[in-house]
């Protein structure tokens, strides 16, 4: 068990800490869909911003724990003009509340929402996205 893991939390995981959890969450995705998510960023936010809220129509920042931003593997196509990266972003106070009401490891929350926007990349649906995760050591 990585060190990251390991450490029990007695204040609230800082953006940094969020970084190195969501880093070591990745290392732990199959080399196969690690390889084609290329130059995609992954960014932590402490909120999804407010053009972001009212584009997925939120009724609190709250409601939403990640989102990928971009164009995904099946749409993308070499006459594209892209004017920014795709991203992949994890919101940090979101994750945290939802971790707090649910119980459950945070590493693994972490890694859930960071699979799930991979897999929105690739152009999965939600139980392509199940059965990789169920497929994961923990």
């Amino acid at each position: 068990m990585s060190q990251t893991r390991a450490r029990p939390f007695t204040v609230p995981p800082s953006l940094a800490d969020f970084e190195a959890m969501a880093a070591e969450a990745f290392d732990t995705i199959p080399p196969e869909l690690r390889a084609p998510v290329g130059d995609v960023l992954i960014r932590i936010e402490e909120f999804p911003d407010e053009e972001t809220e009212a584009e997925m129509e939120l009724e609190s920042p709250f409601d939403l724990l990640g989102l990928y931003r971009g164009v995904d593997l099946l749409r993308q196509s070499v006459a594209d003009v892209r004017t920014r990266p795709d991203a992949i972003f994890l919101y940090r106070r979101p994750i945290l509340d939802y971790w707090c009401e649910t119980g459950e490891d945070l590493f693994h929350v972490i890694r859930h929402v960071l699979i799930h926007e991979i897999g929105h990349h690739f152009g999965f649906s939600d139980d392509d996205m199940d059965r990789i995760e169920q497929s994961l050591p923990d």
